[in-house]
């Protein structure tokens, strides 16, 4: 089946990329430009992307934190695996700036004239002015975004930050008043993030539908000058994935928890195979619960803990990838952000990875809050689209390492001695 999704989005590639060279800007059928069709098309897969975007992220916070609140027995222990969750992804994002800083696989010579609209060049001309502007403005209106005076009123306009840090105070909270209201509300929003990952789930059957549109529009407008800038992307984003994994991550393990990362690897492959085929980490929960407990020997009273949490909230390899995608969009539009804009990048795919929901693809829902807040056209996305799949598989790998690397981390900091080399050969022999 999941051959099959992935045939298809490469299928649909190559048909775009064929249909977009013949039609051109231009060429029409019945009045209609091929072109507008394409948009049309394109547009509608975003539409209904963003559709679920708000109640989507809102019910995934609230339930994490909720959560993390409602373990009482594990105040200390909660603080200790929040902050490692907050650590490796901010590690992550942090590397995926630095690459996007120093390659800028973006960076056109001018942008196609076809590619950016009237209106939205107006936009990105407002945007670049607003780059400019001083520290203490940029700062006041980030904070501003933070603690807004109407959630429903920014929530309606896509101001995703000030929805974000209300579902964290809000999840937090509901895990505090009496045991049934809280049974109730948290009740209440798994609800609706089920439903909401259903409907997701649903839009994402259109995937080579929309892929199809959205490159289809970008080879019509801009030929195969795109070829160039989204290979590099995707060569700069598996090397922040790489470092993440095989550097980040392994020096964590060997110098903090000091565990041998090769055994580590191996004693959780099934869950790392399981993860790049399912481009879930949700899909793989059991099989990583399963490999850590029985092939790393991290207690059950660690395990239950954080990794369920984990699979909701600590996506490190999502979180490079979102930080990657934004800036890459702002690159190829030709948009130049200040630093402190560049930091609100960073603190904004901070706060949503902790709502990234663990099914595949759903990395693009963050990147299209993150593009609505800075005013950037979501039509970038259409150019990346092309590598997704093949990245999303990739960054689901990292993101169960690093879950794994936190199970481990965390009962080494409670006093657990994981012989990883013990439990490994005793779950071969079984």
């Amino acid at each position: 089946m999941k051959n099959n999704v992935l045939l298809q989005v490469f299928g649909s590639i190559f048909l775009a990329v064929i249909a977009g060279l013949l039609s051109g800007p231009d060429r029409e059928i019945l009045g209609v430009t091929y072109l507008q069709i394409y948009t049309l098309i394109g547009q509608l897969f975003l539409n209904a992307l963003t559709l679920v975007v708000v109640p989507l992220v809102a019910s995934s916070i609230i339930i994490g934190t909720a959560r993390l609140g409602s373990e009482g027995s594990f105040g200390k222990l909660g603080l200790k695996t929040f902050g490692y969750f907050l650590t490796t992804s901010l590690l992550a994002i942090l590397v995926g700036w630095a690459l996007m800083t120093l390659i800028t696989p973006g960076n056109l010579e001018e942008i196609p004239a076809n590619l950016v609209s009237a209106a939205e060049k107006t936009r990105l001309v407002e945007l670049e002015n607003a780059s400019h502007s001083n520290v203490f403005e940029t700062i006041s209106q980030i904070l501003y975004k933070l603690i807004p005076s109407n959630i429903l009123a920014v929530a309606s306009q896509g101001q995703m930050l000030g929805l974000i840090c209300f579902s964290l105070l809000f999840g937090f909270f509901s895990s505090k008043i009496e045991s049934q209201a809280a049974a109730v509300m948290q009740s209440f929003w798994r609800g609706i993030f089920q439903i909401m990952m259903s409907m997701t789930q649903l839009v994402m059957k259109a995937l080579p539908l929309g892929v199809f549109g959205l490159v289809a529009k970008v080879i019509a407008t801009t030929g195969l000058e795109s070829v160039k800038p989204v290979g590099m992307f995707f060569v700069t984003v598996l090397l922040g994935l790489a470092i993440h994994a095989f550097i980040i991550l392994p020096l964590m393990l060997r110098f903090i928890g000091g565990v041998n990362p090769l055994l580590h690897f191996k004693a959780i492959a099934p869950a790392l195979l399981t993860a790049f085929s399912t481009s879930s980490t949700a899909a793989t929960l059991p099989i990583t619960i399963d490999c850590v407990e029985k092939r790393v020997g991290v207690s059950n009273r660690i395990c239950s803990f954080t990794i369920p949490l984990a699979s909701s909230v600590n996506l490190s390899g999502s979180a490079l990838y979102v930080c990657c995608v934004v800036l890459f969009s702002a690159q190829v539009y030709g948009i130049h952000l200040s630093f402190v804009n560049q930091c609100l990048v960073v603190l904004m795919t901070l706060l949503t990875s902790l709502g990234i929901a663990g099914i595949p693809s759903a990395s693009l829902i963050s990147v299209l809050m993150i593009l609505q807040t800075l005013g950037l056209p979501l039509e970038a996305i259409g150019m990346i689209l092309a590598v997704e799949r093949l990245l999303d598989m990739s960054r689901a790998v990292v993101n169960v390492f690093g879950n794994t690397c936190c199970a481990v981390l965390i009962a080494r900091s409670e006093g657990e001695t994981t012989d990883v080399i013990k439990h490994f050969k005793s779950s071969l022999k079984a």
